[in-house]
């Protein structure tokens, strides 16, 4: 971490998704928007849909035309039920999927919960110059890829490299 460099906060939307959960009910939610605030960030939206690849979608692509969205960090929906719909979502959108973030956060998850990682589909990528990132729906593996990953990743003091500082350049191809 490279202190003598300024913060620079970004403007991140969250979705939680989930048939069983309301906003109020939302602790995975709550989490990823608390993480999102203590660092610094601008959290420009935060909603809740249903298990719904549609619906998903939709909203992705809402907030990937919206210039005021920098990343997008979802938590539920990434397992392996029937319903679970999250990645398939995520993949009708992303242009360029960060395969690592996926890796990383299982190997972080196994330390926490051996095997039962697998069961983890958690996918991260860019599209139309937006970060996208989808954590498991348990307010522990919200925490695990904030504090393990994301809360790095996201900061341009990171060194020697980090994600902020390839915003500019994420839309070089458009």
């Amino acid at each position: 971490m490279d202190l003598s460099r300024p913060f620079l906060p970004v403007n991140i939307a969250t979705l939680t998704v989930s048939d069983t959960r309301s906003l109020a009910e939302d602790r995975s939610g709550d989490v990823l928007a608390d993480c999102v605030k203590t660092a610094g960030h601008n959290l420009i939206d935060r909603r809740l849909v249903r298990d719904d690849a549609d619906a998903i979608e939709a909203l992705l692509r809402a907030w990937i035309a919206d210039p005021h969205v920098d990343v997008v960090i979802s938590t539920g929906g990434t397992g392996i039920t029937g319903r679970d719909v999250t990645p398939e979502a995520f993949m009708r959108v992303l242009e360029k999927e960060i395969v690592g973030f996926g890796e990383l956060f299982r190997m972080l998850s196994y330390a926490k919960i051996g095997s039962s990682t697998m069961q983890s589909r958690a996918i991260g990528g860019v599209a139309n110059g937006t970060y996208l990132f989808a954590l498991p729906g348990s307010p522990g593996a919200v925490k695990d890829g904030w504090e393990g990953i994301l809360s790095t990743q996201l900061d341009i003091r990171q060194r020697p490299c980090n994600l902020v500082e390839l915003m500019p350049r994420l839309r070089e191809h458009l």
